[in-house]
C-alpha cells in the first residue's frame, strides 16, 4: 500500500519534476539534455548486451565505481557495463573516465514510476545490476526483482542517522532492502544497522572507494601546481558545500599565524563556481580561477585563493595541497570522501559532522592520517600549527599513505559476492 501511494505521489510530481530540470538547466544546461531517457526512451541508445548494469547516480559514486567496474571489464569479457546517473556531473565523470571505451555505455535512469522501470529493463535486459552506496528507489527495486534481474545494493553505507530515518518505515524498510539479492556493505556497522532493520542477506565488502587509484597525470599536474604556490604552504578546502564558503573565507581572513598559505578552493557542485568566486572577491580575497591557469607552463601563483572551477582533477588538487580540510563536515552534511586525499599522501581535517563517512573518518584520525576540528575557527588554527610544525606534517604523509593502502581490497571481494550470479 505503501509503494501504491508513493507512486500515486510520482505521478503528482513528474511534471513538477521536469520543470526542476529547466529551473536546474539555467546554471547547468546538461539537465535539458537526454530528458527522453529519464521517460523511459532509450531508441537512440544500443541494446546490444549482454549487460551487467551499474548505477551510479553523481559524482562520487561515478568515482567509486571505477575499479569495480575495471575488475568486471576483465573477469567478464564477454559482456558490456550499461552505467546509469541521475545527474549531468555524474554522466560528465563517466564520460571523462570511459568516454573511449567501447564496452560502456551511459544514460539516465528512468524516474521511478513502475512502467517506466520496466521500459528500461526490457530494453536493456541486464544480467544483473548494481546499484552504488544509497540510491533506493522502491518501484526500481521492486520491478526489478519481479522481472528476475538479481539486484545488487554494492558499497552500501547507512549511517546511524539514516538507520534512524529508515527505521520508522518498520516492515516495509525490510521488505524494501530484501527485494535485493543482497546488500554489500562498506563496514561492519553498516551492515548491524541493514540487519536490525530486518535485511536478510548482508555482506561486508569493504569501501571501494580505497582501491581507486589516483591518476599519474592528475597527481604529476599536482606536483606542477605546487611549484606555482612557490615557498607558500597551500591549504585545500575540497567538496566544500553551500554555506561553508562563509565560515572558511571568515577564518581564514583571521589566519591564526605569520605566514598565511594560499588557499585552494574547490566546491562540490559546478554550479556554484561563480557564486563561490564572488564571495572570495567580496571577502577581499585575489582569486586566480584554476580554468584560466595553465599548470604546465612555470609560472608564479600570486593569488591568496586559487578556484577549482573544474571537473575530474580533484587528484591534482589534493597532491598540490600541503594539508586539506573535506567540506560537508563544518555544517551537518555528514561529511564527503577522505581516502582520495590519503591516497596522495595529503592529511586531513575534517569537522564536526562526518556521519556519512563516520567509520573511515575514525579509522583515518586512529592512523593518525586525519584531525578533527570542531568549527572553522579551529580548522585555522589546526592548519596553522600542522603546517608550521614539519615533523608533524611529514607524520601525517607518511600516516595518510599508510591508512589508505591498508584498507584495499574491497573490488575482489564484491567481485567474489557477485561470481554465483555472474558465472
Amino acid at each position: 500500500m505503501l509503494r501504491v501511494v508513493y507512486t500515486l505521489l510520482w505521478l503528482v510530481i513528474l511534471p513538477l519534476a521536469l520543470l526542476r530540470l529547466v529551473w536546474r538547466a539555467r546554471k547547468e544546461p546538461g539537465y535539458v539534455r537526454h530528458v527522453g531517457e529519464r521517460l523511459g526512451a532509450y531508441g537512440a541508445l544500443s541494446a546490444t548486451g549482454p549487460w551487467i548494469w551499474v548505477h551510479a547516480v553523481s559524482v562520487g559514486e561515478t568515482r567509486a565505481a571505477q575499479p569495480l567496474i575495471d575488475a568486471l571489464l576483465a573477469a567478464y569479457p564477454a559482456h558490456r557495463i550499461l552505467l546509469t546517473h541521475m545527474t549531468p556531473t555524474g554522466r560528465q565523470t563517466g564520460q571523462q573516465l570511459y568516454g573511449a571505451n567501447a564496452r560502456i555505455q551511459q544514460c539516465y535512469l528512468p524516474y521511478d514510476l513502475p512502467w517506466l522501470v520496466r521500459r528500461f529493463l526490457s530494453y536493456f535486459r541486464p544480467d544483473t545490476g548494481l546499484i552504488m552506496e544509497t540510491e533506493v528507489w522502491p518501484n526500481l527495486v521492486h520491478v526489478t526483482r519481479r522481472v528476475g534481474v538479481p539486484l545488487f545494493l554494492v558499497n552500501a553505507r547507512l549511517s546511524p542517522r539514516s538507520y534512524r530515518r529508515t527505521a520508522r518505515f518498520g516492515g516495509a524498510a525490510a521488505a524494501l532492502y530484501n527485494d535485493f539479492t543482497a546488500v554489500l556493505a562498506q563496514t561492519a556497522g553498516d551492515a548491524e544497522r541493514y540487519r536490525a532493520l530486518g535485511v536478510r542477506a548482508v555482506q561486508v565488502t569493504g569501501n571501494l572507494k580505497f582501491d581507486m587509484q589516483p591518476p599519474e597525470a592528475g597527481v604529476a599536474r599536482g606536483r606542477m601546481l605546487r611549484k606555482a604556490f612557490g615557498d607558500r604552504h597551500v591549504l585545500a578546502a575540497a567538496s566544500t558545500r553551500e554555506g561553508e564558503e562563509p565560515l572558511i573565507l571568515d577564518a581564514f581572513a583571521r589566519w591564526p599565524g605569520p605566514d598565511r598559505p594560499a588557499l585552494l578552493l574547490v566546491p562540490r557542485h559546478p554550479q556554484r563556481f561563480d557564486e563561490v568566486a564572488a564571495l572570495a572577491a567580496k571577502a577581499g580575497f585575489s582569486v586566480q580561477r584554476r580554468s584560466q591557469l595553465d599548470v604546465a607552463i612555470e609560472a608564479t601563483i600570486a593569488a591568496d585563493i586559487v578556484l577549482g572551477d573544474s571537473m575530474g582533477e580533484m587528484a591534482m588538487y589534493y597532491a598540490a595541497s600541503d594539508i586539506a580540510y573535506i567540506g560537508g563536515s563544518l555544517i551537518p552534511l555528514g561529511g564527503q570522501n577522505l581516502i582520495e586525499s590519503c591516497a596522495v599522501g595529503t592529511p586531513v581535517l575534517m569537522g564536526p559532522h562526518t556521519f556519512n563517512f563516520a567509520q573511515a573518518t575514525e579509522d583515518a584520525i586512529a592512523a593518525g592520517a586525519c584531525e578533527r576540528v570542531a568549527d572553522a575557527d579551529a580548522l585555522m588554527a589546526t592548519a596553522a600549527a600542522v603546517l608550521a610544525d614539519p615533523a608533524r606534517l611529514a607524520d601525517m604523509r607518511a600516516h595518510a599513505l599508510t591508512f589508505a593502502g591498508l584498507h584495499r581490497g574491497a573490488t575482489a571481494r564484491t567481485l567474489a559476492a557477485l561470481e554465483p550470479v555472474l558465472r
